[in-house]
């Protein structure tokens, strides 16, 4: 992708940003150097590449999805001042 400089300044300016002269063909030079790399990046064949989700191929031990706790839901609402369908009622607090 080729940048110039009225789009840097430009990306400066929409973004509410000052700056120099100076610091603009520095930033040019830097944008054009980080899009060169993203190119060459985009060069690259990755057809024969298997798509992974991690770089090394780890299995977790997953244990057993079993119940631990019983159901203390009755217990804990049987001191709520009021209850409904299972539910908490609470005072409305916003008008």
């Amino acid at each position: 992708m080729l940048l110039s400089l009225d789009d840097v300044k430009r990306v400066a300016n929409l973004a509410r940003i000052e700056v120099s002269e100076d610091e603009a063909h520095t930033t040019l030079a830097q944008l054009s150097g980080i899009f060169g790399l993203i190119e060459q990046m985009q060069a690259v064949n990755t057809s024969a590449v298997k798509p992974m989700s991690h770089a090394q191929d780890v299995m977790q031990r997953l244990r057993e999805d079993v119940v631990t706790e019983i159901d203390q839901r009755e217990m804990f609402q049987s001191i709520a001042p009021q209850v409904e369908m299972g539910l908490y009622l609470v005072p409305k607090v916003i008008e």
